[in-house]
């Protein structure tokens, strides 16, 4: 992709519309619980540019008019100096003023050449430190973005992806189909299972797990059009704490594990 062809792409799209029954909530809410601090979050909440900021390249996808046009553009890589994991061929692009690089679409039998998402997404990634030949579970894993990440960095012996929800997962499919190629895309299993009762069905079988529980997705719906929908998920929102914590409790129940919170995602190591 040139820098010409970017720029085309990203001229004349409509600006997303603020909630404001939503807004009006979050004011109340967080004004409480973050202090003055909610002020320098509202502003990244209420502006899209600063979303989904990050591009992590497809390793199976390689361009290298792809980084020339991100070279310049102003993007750097996004993890510099000695880390304790970073393969050579995670490679995943930041730039110090906001902006979103265009999407690329999904093209049946053509895999896309990167993917769009937020940095800090890839510090549990790294945390989980997979290697070559380890079977993982990815438990909620659409839209598929870490599970992207995970297949850049190794080649796991199983990948389980797993995602309850009929629409997401059909979105995971996708994403797995847009990035990864045959025969690769063979060792990946992709189920619909209540991640609640995984740690039933399947004891100990996985050396490594990724929980990124349901959250309360904060930014896509401070941007509802459907207002009644909105106000339906900030009750629902409520009922999350509890949820995450009954994702989370099977894998202390049925395995030996080590958990590092990162970002806020429980990163599981099995003890072997």
């Amino acid at each position: 992709m040139t820098s010409s062809q970017v720029e085309n792409k990203t001229k004349g799209k409509p600006q997303k519309q603020i909630c404001q029954v939503v807004l009006d909530h979050f004011e109340k809410q967080y004004t409480t619980e973050l202090g003055h601090t909610w002020t320098s979050v509202r502003d990244v909440l209420t502006y899209p540019l600063c979303w989904q900021y990050a591009i992590l390249l497809n390793k199976f996808s390689q361009s290298s008019e792809l980084e020339n046009t991100l070279g310049v553009k102003g993007y750097h890589p996004a993890f510099q100096g000695p880390l304790p994991y970073l393969p050579a061929l995670l490679k995943c692009y930041i730039r110090r003023t906001p902006g979103r690089f265009p999407a690329q679409k999904h093209q049946a039998g053509k895999l896309k050449e990167y993917y769009l998402l937020n940095a800090a997404s890839l510090l549990p990634v790294l945390a989980l430190e997979v290697k070559d030949g380890e079977d993982v579970l990815d438990l909620c894993a659409a839209p598929g973005g870490k599970s992207i990440a995970i297949l850049q960095c190794a080649y796991p012996g199983q990948f389980h992806c797993n995602e309850y929800d009929d629409l997401r997962s059909r979105w995971l499919k996708q994403t797995i189909e847009s990035f990864i190629p045959y025969p690769l895309i063979n060792v990946i299993t992709v189920s619909k299972l209540d991640g609640r009762q995984i740690g039933d069905l399947k004891p100990e079988l996985y050396e490594k797990v990724l929980v990124d529980a349901p959250c309360s997705n904060d930014r896509s719906w401070l941007f509802s059009s459907d207002i009644q929908q909105a106000m339906l998920r900030l009750m629902q929102r409520k009922e999350l704490p509890s949820l995450q914590f009954q994702l989370l409790s099977p894998r202390a129940e049925t395995t030996d594990y080590a958990a590092t919170l990162c970002g806020g995602l429980p990163v599981c190591t099995h003890g072997k």
